[in-house]
């Protein structure tokens, strides 16, 4: 199965500007490959397909010697991507999706660079990076099975890591018999259906004020100045913690479910369309439902276990002792059934209705 392991690097001032000098040619080699096939889809009704951009490169560097800095197979990642934003572009448009033409890069908005299959070598505490140099790389857990690819990535904090993309053998754990159905809200972060709670954080409601502080002295400082640099850099430091806080958790709170469950049920939600609701779109984007049961779905994977979702259609209005329809408000947090008098959170009713409906789909 393929895995990810994500690793922060310590480079040196010099290393640094190479790093950032890459960048910078990746750039312009993204934008030139994007160039090239947007002019010839537009002015000559021809596709240029990805090795025909790819064989383009080695006549670049005769015209542009830098270009040879780069490690080769880094160069030809790069069109790579533009070819698969291409194939995302006309796949959205098929079905009439709002398809977004592949964009432009602007100076500082390339921020990642890949070594597809050589170039790169892991020794101890060193990263060689081809074209680069030895790189200090902090390993704070093993990596396991075949690295693939490396992707080196720069923050908006200007961090940097190292990324392997890696084909492992999964060992799974012995199969649980045990399972539960999760309901996710705002009130509480997930309900089981056992009647357990985890409650919600709010990272982002946590530091909004210290995040309204750093937005109000950058948008009072001068552009181009050094004051508004430092202060863009706070708000990046600021998003940057929310969103660790909220991956930290995340994992901590899947490995929970995983380790205790063999199967797990969510609700298939639509969460693009729940933000359409103004009063609530905060919060919802606050507490990152997707990104909890993505991670929660990886780690069932590896450990044996099954994450099944579910329809939501009336988990919440159903009643899970009965089935008789009771209608509630967001603001009606408790379940009462007049048909059979089953009162209970009603969080935990439609956590019980998900479990059902999950091992319904199972047989």
């Amino acid at each position: 199965m393929p895995k990810a392991y994500r690793y922060r690097l310590y480079p040196t001032k010099s290393q640094v500007s190479r790093l950032e000098q890459t960048l910078e040619i990746c750039r312009w080699v993204y934008n030139e490959t994007l160039a090239m096939r947007k002019n010839a889809c537009e002015q000559e009704q021809k596709h240029i397909s990805y090795y025909e951009s790819k064989r383009q490169i080695p006549l670049w560097k005769k015209e542009r010697p830098e270009l040879s800095t780069v490690y080769s197979q880094v160069l030809q990642d790069v069109s790579l991507r533009v070819d698969l934003a291409f194939k995302a572009f006309f796949r959205r448009v098929k079905p009439g999706e709002k398809p977004g033409y592949p964009r432009f890069k602007g100076k500082g908005r390339y921020d990642s660079f890949t070594y597809p299959q050589y170039g790169f070598k892991l020794d101890g505490d060193r990263l060689h990076l081809s074209k680069i140099g030895d790189v200090r790389i902090v390993l704070h857990r093993p990596v396991n099975g075949t690295i693939k690819t490396l992707t080196i990535r720069r923050s908006s904090t200007r961090k940097w890591y190292a990324s392997f993309s890696v084909e492992d053998d999964p060992s799974p754990t012995p199969q649980k018999e045990t399972a539960v159905g999760i309901d996710v809200g705002l009130e509480s972060f997930v309900t089981l259906s056992n009647g357990e709670k985890i409650e919600n954080p709010r990272f982002f409601r946590t530091d909004e004020k210290a995040l309204a502080k750093a937005q109000r002295k950058l948008s009072k400082a001068g552009k181009g100045t050094r004051e508004r640099k430092k202060a863009r850099k706070i708000v990046a430091y600021v998003h940057e913690r929310i969103a660790n806080r909220r991956l930290n958790f995340a994992h901590q709170a899947s490995r929970h479910l995983v380790d205790r469950f063999g199967t797990i049920v969510f609700e298939d939600l639509n969460i693009e369309k729940m933000k359409k609701n103004h009063h609530l779109a905060k919060s919802i984007a606050d507490v990152a439902w997707n990104q909890f049961i993505v991670i929660t779905k990886s780690k069932a994977e590896e450990a044996g276990s099954r994450v099944i979702l579910v329809n939501p259609r009336n988990t919440s209005q159903t009643c899970s002792r009965c089935g008789m329809i009771v209608a509630k408000t967001l603001s009606d947090r408790v379940h009462s059934c007049p048909r059979c008098g089953l009162v209970m959170d009603r969080d935990q009713n439609a956590a019980i209705n998900i479990m059902r409906l999950g091992l319904q789909s199972q047989g």
